[in-house]
């Protein structure tokens, strides 16, 4: 073989070799994007060609995919769309999915790996494969009761079953109907979607899980867990209580919102009647690190692993002494969900050990053959279970004589916690109420984002404690 062929030959190689090593990177590396990217139009039909597995809560669906004669063989529908909404999430051709129909995707689909006997089953015997069919952990009597609740407020609930943390309610107001984006008329959908993206109100939002705000005054119990374990508090300890506290390094000072005295108050009668001043001078004496450290056992600053739809809450990196204080009352840079708000509580009920929150007890295959089902998993021990305990006494003073009163029911054990949390001067105060009750063994946490009352009148134990109340009397 001559020089010039040897060298065309060569080059020839290289350019296959190239070609392959391509063709393997795009097949092997790239096929989850490729197969993944939004403008792959194929990949969507043939998922809408698919029998999708239906969302379940018992044996009642809340979401199943019926066959149609239109443009694709399936159409996704929704029953009770707007009260579910915030579990289900949405599923459609042109805008994706969220909530439980994209945390399950591949298995409402048919095509996770754990079904791959089912689709081969399928195959050979002429049929096409169908998705699994997976079963919520809500309960329907708390998920309405918290709905019905909020009333048609801005706002979220969450419940959790602070022993498994299964999530027996969620809840996010103002809602929508998830079968306006679900329609195989596309055109329709699209129309759907704008209108829903520009409304003001943002129903598409997942305010129970996916939205963080100023906590607030439901902070304190994150701060009274830290004091109580660097400085070895209990509820009877005595703590300073000024009526007015200026802040270090700061022209800012804080008042308290009823009279909570001028001298020292208990760390339970603190916590029964919200003292700001107080919770800022505890917050200012636990330190920046103890403060923090407790709040990431609990959950802040952490990306947890859950079926969920999560969104991290936040407590600041690093703060000034002014900021500590505002910080230890919810305020400053703080910001939670209500998940993470009932998270707290549960973890506190649980004699404090934090359970991970999951929406999905078990996942079946279209003959019901069990696919996978949750286990309980612990995420950690927050605090000890005598500072655990000593925080439930304290939670139960507040409802029985404290800012908790409205979350009384006869007949039944109850912790909680009031907040009201300043976001923008512009803007009223956030109310927040948290709870948990020792028989049914359930945590609350309630938000309410607009009430559409006078700013004055915005307290969290006289607008969210009731909400609250009814849920766990819900589930008795």
């Amino acid at each position: 073989m001559n020089g010039p062929i040897r060298k065309v030959a060569v080059l020839a190689a290289v350019m296959i070799f190239a070609l392959l090593a391509n063709l393997t990177y795009a097949a092997v590396v790239r096929y989850p994007d490729l197969n993944g990217d939004v403008r792959n139009r194929r990949v969507r039909d043939a998922e809408f060609a698919r029998d999708r597995g239906a969302i379940l809560i018992g044996n009642t669906p809340l979401a199943q995919s019926k066959a149609t004669n239109g443009r694709f063989r399936y159409q996704r529908s929704y029953t009770q769309p707007e009260l579910y909404a915030s579990v289900t999430g949405w599923y459609s051709y042109d805008f994706g999915s969220s909530g439980l129909e994209l945390n399950y995707t591949r298995q409402l689909a048919g095509t996770d790996d754990s079904q791959a006997i089912d689709r081969l089953i399928a195959t050979l015997s002429g049929r096409q494969p169908k998705g699994a069919s997976i079963t919520s952990t809500i309960d329907p009597r708390a998920q309405q009761a918290a709905f019905d609740g909020l009333a048609g407020r801005k706002g979220a609930v969450v419940a959790l079953d602070y022993e498994t943390g299964a999530v027996l309610a969620n809840v996010s107001l103002p809602s929508y109907d998830p079968n306006l984006l679900a329609t195989n008329d596309l055109s329709r959908a699209k129309t759907n979607w704008d209108s829903l993206v520009k409304d003001p109100d943002g129903p598409l939002k997942n305010r129970a899980s996916k939205e963080i705000y100023p906590p607030g005054s439901v902070f304190k119990l994150v701060t009274a867990s830290a004091a109580i374990e660097r400085l070895n508090l209990t509820p009877s300890s005595k703590i300073a209580s000024r009526r007015a506290l200026a802040l270090p390094q700061s022209t800012t000072v804080l008042t308290n919102e009823i009279d909570c005295g001028n001298t020292t108050v208990s760390l339970e009668q603190a916590l029964m009647h919200s003292c700001n001043t107080a919770f800022a001078q505890l917050g200012l004496d636990t330190g920046d690190q103890a403060l923090r450290d407790q709040a990431e056992k609990f959950g802040f600053n952490t990306e947890v692993t859950t079926d969920v739809p999560w969104a991290t809450s936040r407590f600041p990196d690093k703060t000034d002494r002014a900021q500590l204080a505002l910080s230890a009352i919810g305020q400053y840079d703080v910001a939670a969900s209500p998940l993470q708000v009932a998270m707290v509580a549960s973890a506190i009920a649980n004699d404090g050990k934090l359970m991970e929150p999951y929406l999905v007890s078990d996942v079946r295959a279209p003959n019901l053959q069990l696919v996978s089902s949750h286990h309980p998993t612990a995420i950690g021990q927050v605090m000890k279970p005598e500072t655990a305990q000593m925080m439930q006494q304290m939670m139960v003073r507040v409802v029985e004589g404290g800012t908790g009163t409205r979350a009384q029911v006869s007949g039944l054990v109850i912790g909680g916690k009031t907040g009201t949390a300043q976001s923008d001067p512009a803007r009223p105060p956030y109310a927040w109420f948290v709870a948990f009750s020792e028989d049914p063994k359930v945590a609350v946490a309630v938000f309410i984002e607009e009430a559409g009352i006078e700013r004055s009148d915005i307290a969290g134990g006289r607008l969210a404690g009731p909400i609250a109340a009814q849920v766990i009397q819900a589930l008795r």
